[in-house]
C-alpha cells in the first residue's frame, strides 16, 4: 500500500497487476475499504493494472471535517490518476462510489474508457433516511448503526452462512471511522443524477442486485435506459454483489470490460 496527499487528505492506495495492462479502477462502497474487492483480485490481476484505493472518510485514508461531496470524492480520484501517471483508465464504482462514477463521466470523461455502475442509484434516497443515518451515529455510535446496516447488505442465507466474506465486511463496518462514515453519508444524501443520465457517453455496464434493498434492480434498469448504449447485468444478490456472487460479478466485468 502506498499513499498520497491531494490537498488536506492522504489518500491511501494500492496498484498491482501488468505495468503495462490497462489500468482498473475499483472504487470502495460506503463503510468499506479497498479489501472489499480481494475476491476480484486473482482474476482481475491476469489482465488489468488494479488501482484500489481507500476513499477519503474510510480506511487507512485521512478523515478530513465533513460533510463531504460526490464532486470532492470524485476530484480524489482524478488527482490519484495523475499521482499514478494514468491517463485513462476503467473504473468500477459500488454503491456510494458509483456516484463518483457518475461524476466522473459527466465532468471528466476524458480519464474514462469504460464506466461499471454495481449496485448503486442516479439517486440513492431519499435524503430523509441519511439524515436520520448520521444522527444516529451521533448518538448511538458506530457499532450499533453498523449491526443495522449490514443486515441491507446480504441476503439471509449468506448472513446466516458467517462466512469470512460477510465477517470481514462486518468488520470493515464497524471500524469505519464516524467522522469519515457520516461526511459520507451526507454525499450520498446530496447527490442526484437523474437529470443528467442522458449526457453520459462513456460505454457503461450497469450491474443490480435482485434482492438490493438499497439500490434497486429498478434503480438499475432506471440508469441503463437512460445512458446511451448501457449493458446491465442483474445477479442473485443483495447490496454487495461482488461478495456474495464474485464469480459472477467478476466475469461480467471481464466480459464487459474485454
Amino acid at each position: 500500500m502506498a499513499d498520497f496527499l491531494h490537498g488536506d487528505v492522504r489518500i491511501a492506495y494500492a496498484l498491482d497487476g501488468p505495468d503495462d495492462a490497462p489500468t482498473l479502477v475499483l472504487s470502495n462502497s460506503l463503510g468499506t475499504t479497498m479489501d472489499m474487492w480481494a475476491p476480484q483480485m486473482p482474476l482481475l490481476t491476469r489482465s488489468f493494472r488494479v488501482l484500489r484505493y481507500d476513499m477519503r472518510g474510510h480506511g487507512a485514508s485521512g478523515v478530513p471535517p465533513g460533510p463531504y461531496t460526490i464532486p470532492m470524492l470524485g476530484r480524489d480520484v482524478v488527482a490519484l490518476l495523475r499521482h499514478v501517471e494514468c491517463a485513462r483508465a476503467h473504473f468500477c464504482g459500488l454503491s456510494m462510489s458509483g456516484l463518483v462514477g457518475l461524476w466522473l463521466a459527466l465532468n471528466e470523461p476524458a480519464f474514462l474508457d469504460h464506466l461499471v455502475l454495481a449496485n448503486t442509484a442516479a439517486r440513492i434516497g431519499p435524503a430523509e433516511i441519511w439524515t436520520a443515518r448520521i444522527a444516529r451515529i451521533e448518538s448511538e455510535g458506530m457499532p450499533t448503526v453498523a449491526d443495522a446496516v449490514v443486515q441491507r447488505w446480504f441476503m439471509p442465507v449468506f448472513i446466516a452462512a458467517q462466512s469470512p466474506a460477510f465477517i470481514d465486511a462486518r468488520q470493515m463496518l464497524r471500524d469505519s471511522p464516524p467522522a469519515g462514515y457520516m461526511a459520507a453519508c451526507a454525499a450520498v444524501r446530496d447527490a442526484d443524477f437523474r437529470d443528467d443520465l442522458g449526457r453520459i457517453a462513456t460505454p457503461t455496464l450497469v450491474i443490480a442486485g435482485t434482492h438490493d434493498a438499497a439500490a434497486t434492480p429498478a434503480d438499475g434498469r432506471f440508469m441503463a435506459e437512460r445512458i446511451a448504449d448501457a449493458r446491465y447485468v442483474e445477479l442473485d444478490a443483495a447490496h454487495l454483489s461482488n461478495l456474495e456472487r464474485p464469480a459472477q460479478f467478476t466475469q461480467a466485468l471481464v466480459d464487459f470490460l474485454t
